[in-house]
C-alpha cells in the first residue's frame, strides 16, 4: 500500500495510546484524521483540540462523507475491538482498505533505519528514552510511543524521517510486521497467554522477531536471556555494562563500559534498577546512530520520564505518593525494589487495580506474593479492558491469596478517605485500567491533606 494514495485515514479504537500516536501521524503530514472512541479520555481531547472529528458512537451515520470514500481512504483498527463492531463491520463488507495498527507502523518504518525495541516490560520507558536521546543528540527521527513521554509531552516525535523509533508490541504478535535494523529485547516472561496459550508460544514468538530484523540488522539483549545478540547488565560479563553503580540525591551515578570505551561518571535519575537498564540498552541502541558515545551519555542525564512509569506525584519529606503502570508480577516486583532503594525504611501502602480477568487468573500466585511484599495493599475490582467476566475470577480471590494481614478491597470513590485515614510515608498506585484517570484527583486532594 502507498501511502501517498491515502488522503483520509479513519481509526477505529482512535483512544488507544499506540493509535493515537499514528493519528498525530497522520494528521501532521496533511491527512484527513477522524476516528472512534468507546469513552472520552483526556488523549481523545487533546486529539480533537488537533482538529480531529472523534465520534463516541459506533453508528455509521455519524461518520463524515468524506471517510465513507472508499478509494482513498485508510482504515486503522487495534485488536482491542471486536470483530462484531458496527463501523468494523461496515467498513469491511464495502471493501475499504483495514489494516492493524502494526501493519500501518510497518508500512510507515519500513524505508526508515528503524529502532524497534520489544519486551513484555520496559519497552514504552526505553523507547521514550532512545527517543529522547536522539532528539537531544540532532538525530532526525519520528517516534510511535507506549505513553505520554515527560521530556516532549507526547506520544508522538517528529523531527524528521530518516530514522523511526517504535515499539514492537508482542500482543497479538503485532511486532513480527515490523522490519528493523536495529532491535532489543528486555524481556520474555509469560503474559498474554489469552493470545499465546503458553509461555513458550510467547518466547517463539520473540524467535520470529528476531528473524523479522533487516540483513545486517542488530539486537540487543538483556543479560541472561536465551537468545543471540549483543548484550547489556550491570555489574556481569554484558558488552555494555554498568559498573561501580552508586547513589546520591536520588540519582544514579555509574561508570558505563561499552565495547569500545569507558565513560566514567554517567548520571541517571529515574529510579528501579529495571530502568536503569532500560537507560542502558536505549544507549546501546542510540549508538548505532553513530553519534559519539559521550554526547548521548550527557542525554541520558536530562531524560525526565514517562507518565505513569515511575512518577512522582508528590515527594515531601512526610510523604510520598507515586504512580506506576505496573500491571504484571514482575512489573510489581520492580516497583517495590526501586520503592526499597529509593527510599529505605519508609512505610508503603500499595494500592493495585488488576488489568483482565484472563491475566488475574494466570498469575493470581505471583500477583499475591509481589504484592505481600508491600506494608499494606487496597485491592481496586479488575479492570476488564476487552475481556468479559471469568466465573470466580474476582479481585476478592485474589485478596484470599495474599498473605499480608493488612489488606482489603475497595472502591476508587472510597480512595481518598482511605488514604487519609492510613496516612502511609509512601503511597503507590499500580495498574493499566482507568486507575490512571484518579491519579491526578488523588494527587490533589492529597497535597491539599499534607
Amino acid at each position: 500500500m502507498d501511502l501517498k494514495n491515502i488522503h483520509k485515514v479513519y481509526f477505529i479504537g482512535i483512544g488507544g495510546i499506540g493509535m493515537s500516536a499514528l493519528a498525530r501521524y497522520f494528521k501532521f503530514i496533511g491527512k484527513a484524521v477522524a476516528g472512534y472512541d468507546k469513552t472520552k479520555t483526556p488523549l481523545t481531547q487533546n486529539l480533537s483540540k488537533l482538529g480531529i472529528a472523534i465520534h463516541y458512537d459506533e453508528d455509521i451515520t455519524v461518520i463524515s462523507e468524506e471517510y465513507l470514500q472508499v478509494q482513498d481512504t485508510l482504515v486503522v483498527y487495534t485488536p482491542a475491538v471486536p470483530d462484531t463492531h458496527t463501523q468494523y463491520q461496515y467498513f469491511l463488507q464495502h471493501n475499504f482498505s483495514i489494516k492493524k495498527r502494526s501493519e500501518v507502523l510497518g508500512i510507515i518504518t519500513k524505508d526508515t533505519f528503524c529502532f524497534a525495541v520489544a519486551g513484555t516490560h520496559g519497552k514504552t520507558t526505553t523507547s521514550s528514552i532512545l527517543a529522547h536521546l536522539l532528539k537531544e543528540t540532532g538525530t532526525p527521527l519520528t517516534a510511535f510511543l507506549g505513553g505520554i513521554s515527560e521530556d516532549f509531552d507526547s506520544n508522538f516525535l517528529f523531527e524528521g524521517n530518516e530514522f523511526s523509533v517504535v515499539e514492537a508490541d508482542e500482543f497479538d504478535r503485532s511486532f513480527l510486521r515490523l522490519s528493523p535494523n536495529v532491535a532489543c529485547i528486555t524481556s520474555m516472561d509469560a503474559d498474554h497467554l489469552d493470545i499465546y496459550g503458553s509461555s513458550e508460544s510467547l518466547v517463539k514468538s520473540f524467535h520470529e522477531f528476531v528473524n523479522c530484523l533487516k540483513p545486517n540488522g542488530k539486537l540487543f539483549i538483556r543479560n541472561g536471556l536465551p537468545l543471540k545478540g549483543i548484550t547489556y547488565g550491570i555489574d556481569d560479563d554484558a558488552d555494555f555494562c554498568i559498573r561501580n553503580l552508586k547513589i546520591e540525591h536520588g540519582t544514579y551515578i555509574f561508570d558505563l563500559e561499552t565495547p569500545k570505551s569507558l565513560l566514567k561518571g554517567v548520571k541517571f535519575s529515574k529510579p528501579g534498577r529495571h530502568n536503569l537498564l532500560n537507560g542502558l540498552v536505549a544507549f546501546a541502541m542510540a549508538v548505532e546512530s553513530q553519534t559519539p558515545e559521550h554526547r548521548l551519555a550527557e542525554a541520558l542525564e536530562t531524560f525526565k520520564g514517562v507518565q505513569r512509569r515511575f512518577s512522582y506525584k508528590i515527594k515531601e519529606s512526610d510523604f510520598i505518593f507515586i504512580d506506576d503502570y505496573a500491571h504484571h508480577p514482575t512489573e510489581i516486583n520492580a516497583v517495590h525494589d526501586a520503592i526499597s532503594e529509593m527510599h529505605p525504611d519508609k512505610k508503603v501502602l500499595a494500592i493495585f487495580q488488576p488489568h483482565l480477568f484472563s491475566r488475574t487468573k494466570d498469575f493470581a500466585d505471583e500477583f499475591a506474593k509481589s504484592l505481600s511484599k508491600f506494608d499494606k495493599i487496597l485491592l481496586l475490582d479488575i479492570y476488564p479492558a476487552r475481556e468479559k467476566p471469568i466465573v470466580g475470577v474476582t479481585s476478592e480471590w485474589l485478596l484470599e491469596k495474599i498473605e499480608n494481614p493488612n489488606k482489603k478491597i475497595i472502591k476508587k470513590t472510597d480512595l481518598v478517605a482511605e488514604i487519609k485515614s492510613q496516612k502511609p510515608e509512601v503511597l503507590v498506585t499500580m495498574g493499566a485500567g482507568d486507575i490512571g484517570l484518579e491519579v491526578n484527583k488523588l494527587q490533589k486532594e492529597l497535597a491539599y491533606a499534607n
